[in-house]
């Protein structure tokens, strides 16, 4: 099976396809008309108008060499990590792709709320971009927040292609003397291959602490020479300056591929003030634990002078944790370690400082669904017993609320995404949510105001590629 086999355009259409209520599992409204009665709403049209900001991707293989390794990656402009895109709140934006790669390509802005042709899923929201050509995204920066973005083809995203999106806000609602972004990977020295029976792999069996229980016991994980914190290995920690009294605000961006991480700074507490890039009333934790695609913002009070280790330790790998080091001022030395991870953030710690109204009554319109490995030989991963691509299609009507129940029937974790929206996890607003595994059980709600078809998925990247996806499709009477 080949990186883009499961997204086959045959197969892709027939995924598509309108099949029937039948197969939603918990489609609890009775009151509507029967789905393959419906059409499919027309896509939000891409923003008009000349550009507040506009740049240039260019895709193309480059040598990486952190700390003593090397590797042949796919980058972005020739940086690992791409280079932070940083617009401010309204902007207009255009951003020019040159895919000058072996094989097609997209990118996906992730978490924004992008149009639907704007969303850079291969043959969902846009055919693939093939080499040698360009593609044109655009699209209006909002809302502000913390983000990156990707390319949503294949397994490409671990051999590099990621970068930060960063849309600065007009007014922010903590104060802070300076910033920092921290991208966290998961490190590959080979092109990244699917996972199967006879792949090699390790991953400890770990656990989650703070936000559920997990692990990889039965599941597989690349061959990975390392962890990274802004393209760098622990040897060579990345080192962020600080000057005693001030106020540091810290985007922690998870841009692996297949690692949920364990946070924390030594010396310091984390206020968190953004989940997923939307504000939430700031609460005091020591660490927490974020899975592939999530994101959190923190700010430090730089009162300990020093240098301090900042640790990121896989939740489901063995590999040596993460590391960067917060150092005041010309303190020199090795810094001082993370000895415990104290009080760590919980779900149900985040208060989103606005949830839209339309989320606080009961839903239109309910999914109840299972997350599940496929059992015998083949390393597959479903929702509802069904993998994707060859999957049926989860039908909303637009203006609805709708609710989504995923029960987890595996012990491996699931960092849970959805395309276009925002939805509401307890009382905060996120866009990537994890299940814990051994029958954990999350549920979400989003209003339905982006109309299109929207990819709902595993960001693991691997259990993605493996079949754990389904495409959220609205239609219309």
């Amino acid at each position: 099976m080949t990186n883009d086999s499961r997204l086959s355009r045959r197969a892709l259409l027939r995924g598509l396809g309108v099949t029937g209520i039948g197969a939603l599992a918990g489609c609890t409204s009775s009151s509507v008309t029967p789905f393959d009665e419906q059409k499919t709403v027309a896509p939000r049209t891409a923003v008009s108008g000349n550009p507040d900001v506009q740049t240039t991707l260019t895709a193309f293989p480059g040598t990486v060499s952190p700390a003593s390794s090397s590797a042949q990656n796919w980058l972005y402009n020739g940086a690992f990590p791409g280079s932070e895109l940083r617009v401010t709140e309204g902007d207009v934006v255009r951003v020019d792709l040159q895919n000058q790669l072996p094989a097609e390509t997209t990118v996906h802005w992730h978490g924004l709320p992008v149009p639907n042709q704007m969303d850079g899923v291969p043959n969902v929201t846009q055919q693939p971009i093939q080499p040698n050509e360009t593609f044109t995204y655009k699209f209006r920066a909002e809302p502000a927040g913390t983000y990156f973005f990707h390319s949503h083809a294949g397994l490409q995203l671990d051999r590099g292609l990621y970068a930060p999106l960063v849309i600065e806000e007009k007014s922010p609602h903590v104060k802070y003397d300076r910033e920092y972004i921290l991208l966290f990977d998961d490190y590959l020295t080979r092109a990244p291959e699917p996972l199967g029976e006879s792949s090699s792999g390790g991953g400890g069996m770990g656990g989650m602490g703070g936000m559920g229980g997990g692990g990889m016991m039965g599941d597989q994980r690349p061959p990975y020479a390392g962890l990274l914190v802004n393209g760098r290995l622990p040897a060579d920690p990345a080192s962020f300056d600080v000057t005693e009294g001030e106020r540091v605000r810290l985007r922690f961006v998870n841009a692996s591929s297949a690692t949920a991480f364990r946070v924390g700074i030594a010396g310091h507490k984390l206020q968190i003030s953004h989940a997923d890039g939307q504000p939430v009333d700031t609460v005091p934790v020591d660490s927490f634990v974020f899975g592939a695609g999530e994101r959190y913002d923190a700010v430090v009070e730089a009162t300990n002078p020093g240098a301090w280790e900042i640790r990121g330790e896989a939740v489901d790998g063995d590999e040596q944790p993460a590391r960067a080091v917060l150092r005041y001022g010309n303190t020199s030395g090795s810094p001082t370690r993370l000895n415990s991870w104290g009080k760590t953030l919980q779900y149900s710690d985040l208060r989103a400082k606005q949830i839209p109204k339309q989320l606080r009554g009961s839903p239109d319109r309910t999914f109840d669904l299972t997350l599940s490995p496929e059992m015998g030989d083949s390393y597959s991963w479903l929702i509802d017993g069904q993998a994707y691509p060859d999957a049926d299609p989860l039908q909303i009507r637009e203006g609805e609320h709708v609710r989504v129940k995923m029960t987890n029937r595996s012990p491996v974790l699931h960092p849970m995404h959805l395309h276009g929206h925002f939805f509401r996890v307890e009382d905060a607003m996120k866009d990537t949510v994890l299940v814990p595994g051994h029958m954990g059980s999350v549920t979400f709600d989003f209003l339905a105001d982006n109309p299109g078809n929207w990819l709902f998925h595993c960001h693991n990247l691997y259990h993605l590629e493996a079949g754990m996806a389904r495409v959220v499709k609205y239609v219309t009477g």
